[in-house]
């Protein structure tokens, strides 16, 4: 069934999406704002994403400027990032808050890769799951008669290799992230 590809594929792009939005919150020896994304804080008892409460910029390639729209955040954003795995330094003014990113060392570079290299196992098998549910419900519909042997056969043919294509893009996506990672 057009049905059972047609939403398996969907929720494979879901999972490569999924990985791409991870893989930039990964540190790298470079300044970005997208490291901070899953920094929460403290909002009037309200756990918030920090780029919603603050503009986040990138005025050079290893600093990373944060600048709340509501000063009395300040230590709040301070804590919050200090709190965070990131392993960086936050610099509070008064005003804004100024992050050197300082470059990576070897140890920590691999640190990340071996991260990375889990992120993209999971998502994976997260694929190769959806495979599997989609191989099923075509048997239960060739069993029920909604389905021919031939057309389950043709069906899963057609899922195994966009499952191919999609392990094959988180493969790459991996790859470039890696060598992003371990540039110096």
């Amino acid at each position: 069934m057009a049905g059972v590809i047609q939403s398996a594929e969907t929720k494979m792009k879901k999972s490569v999406e999924d990985l791409k939005n991870e893989f930039q919150t990964l540190r790298t020896g470079r300044a970005s704002a997208s490291i901070f994304d899953r920094v929460t804080v403290d909002y009037y008892g309200q756990q918030t994403p920090l780029n919603q409460v603050a503009t986040i910029s990138v005025p050079e390639a290893r600093l990373v400027v944060i600048q709340p729209w509501d000063k009395s955040l300040l230590n709040e954003i301070e804590r919050a990032i200090q709190k965070s795995e990131l392993s960086v330094n936050p610099n509070n003014d008064g005003k804004v808050i100024r992050i050197n990113i300082p470059p990576l060392t070897e140890e920590r570079r691999k640190e990340i890769v071996k991260y990375a290299k889990d992120m993209a196992e999971k998502h994976r098998v997260a694929v190769r799951n959806i495979r599997r549910e989609a191989n099923d419900e075509l048997k239960k519909l060739q069993k029920d008669g909604e389905l021919t042997e031939d057309d389950e056969k043709r069906d899963m043919d057609e899922i195994q290799k966009r499952t191919d294509k999609y392990i094959e893009t988180m493969n790459s996506l991996l790859e470039e992230k890696e060598k992003e990672i371990l540039e110096v």
